[in-house]
Parts: C-alpha cells; sequence; structure tokens
C-alpha cells in the first residue's frame, strides 16, 4: 500500500515505460510500479546495501521485471535504460546533484518524477534555471506533513521564475494548498529574519503577506 506521497508520484509514471527509482529505499514504489502492470521494467537503486537488499526482497515476485542496482544517483543507468526517473526523499539540492551530475537527462524523452524532501523552492527555481519545465504538481500529505509531488521535463528554457512561483509552483488551489502555505510560512518568517534591511527583505515581506492571505 502506497502512501499520498507514493501514490502521487506513482501517478505521474506513464503507463508501458521503463521507470528507475532512484533511492528506492524499501522498494515500496518500486514493487508497485512493477507488481501494477505499469512498468515492464523497474530499476530499483539504492546507494545504501541494506535498503536496497529490502527492495530486493520486496520486489521478488517481480523479479523477471525488477533490477536491483547499488550505486549513486544516476550512475547505475545507462542514458536510455529508464524513460521515467523518479527521484523521492532526498533534499532539493541532492536531487540537483544528481540531475548535474548525468546531462543526458537534459533531452525531453526523460520523464521526471521528483518529491523533494525539504526546500521545495530551491527545486523549482533549480529546475527553471536548467532548463526543466514543470509539467504538473500534486500536494500529498504523508507522516504529518505536506510534499509537493513534481512532474518535470527538459524544454531548454533556462530562466528564472519569480518568487511566488518558486514558492508555490503549481499548487496553487489544489486541496491542501491553505495548510502547504501554512507549513512554508514559519520557514519564510525564519529566512526573513537574517536579511538586512532592502529590496530582497521588502520582497519577502511581500511573499509574507501574500502567504498569511492564503492561510
Amino acid at each position: 500500500m502506497l502512501d499520498a506521497r507514493l501514490s502521487a508520484a506513482a501517478a505521474y509514471v506513464r503507463p508501458g515505460h521503463p521507470a528507475a527509482d532512484i533511492g528506492c529505499d524499501h522498494g515500496k514504489l518500486s514493487a508497485w510500479l512493477a507488481g501494477s502492470g505499469r512498468c515492464p521494467r523497474v530499476f530499483a537503486c539504492d546507494l545504501r546495501p541494506d535498503p536496497l537488499e529490502k527492495a530486493r526482497r520486496r520486489c521478488a515476485p517481480w523479479a523477471d521485471r525488477v533490477d536491483c542496482r547499488l550505486g549513486s544517483g544516476l550512475e547505475v543507468l545507462a542514458p536510455g535504460e529508464a524513460d521515467d526517473i523518479i527521484i523521492a526523499g532526498m533534499g532539493a539540492e541532492t536531487i540537483l546533484d544528481i540531475l548535474d551530475a548525468a546531462p543526458w537527462v537534459a533531452d525531453g524523452r526523460y520523464n521526471l518524477v521528483l518529491v523533494p524532501a525539504t526546500k521545495h523552492s530551491l527545486l523549482r527555481l533549480g529546475l527553471a534555471r536548467r532548463g526543466f519545465a514543470l509539467q504538473e504538481e500534486t500536494l500529498a500529505f504523508a507522516a504529518g506533513r505536506w510534499y509537493s509531488v513534481m512532474n518535470a521535463r527538459y524544454d531548454g528554457n533556462t530562466h528564472t521564475p519569480d518568487a511566488w512561483f518558486c514558492l508555490t509552483g503549481k499548487t496553487t488551489g489544489q486541496p491542501g494548498f491553505g495548510d502547504y502555505c501554512a507549513q512554508q510560512y514559519p520557514k519564510l518568517k525564519k529566512y526573513r529574519l537574517g536579511l538586512a534591511p532592502g529590496p530582497e527583505a521588502e520582497a519577502v515581506d511581500g511573499l509574507i503577506r501574500r502567504l498569511e492571505g492564503n492561510t
């Protein structure tokens, strides 16, 4: 049984395409993708041997469709082995580092499903500056907090989105949006405390007021 976060991630994986679950941990998502028949082949990948062994055991009933690989990020894959790439449960910086280390993903054929554990705003900004467009996002509540599950694809349009988009992306108006804003609010207030008076502080004040209007 997948929680809301992994269910939202699974929904963005295209049926009939091979998929890679990077940082698969317990292997629940990998097992679901293979067991449901959504993906003809699944690469369950993790940096650590113990979680990968757990994933291997969980995926054992579909061993003919699941390839478990030990290694860092996308280094475990050859370009083209998987069309859909899921990276979940890592901080935004780590996700961006993984993408930077695999320049071959800068290709519109690859469907990225990204679930940052922290710093959603930084990931949205980093994707845009690297030419990855957010196709869709889904808010999901799991383990006592809100996550944004992001679907992105490379289109080569490198740009810097405005601050409100970085903060909320395509989540506006979704069920839970007010609670998501409330979750962002104390983080932005804390960030504001470290700013000296000036244009950036004024811009952050504007974002804080906008968040207050949505909570």
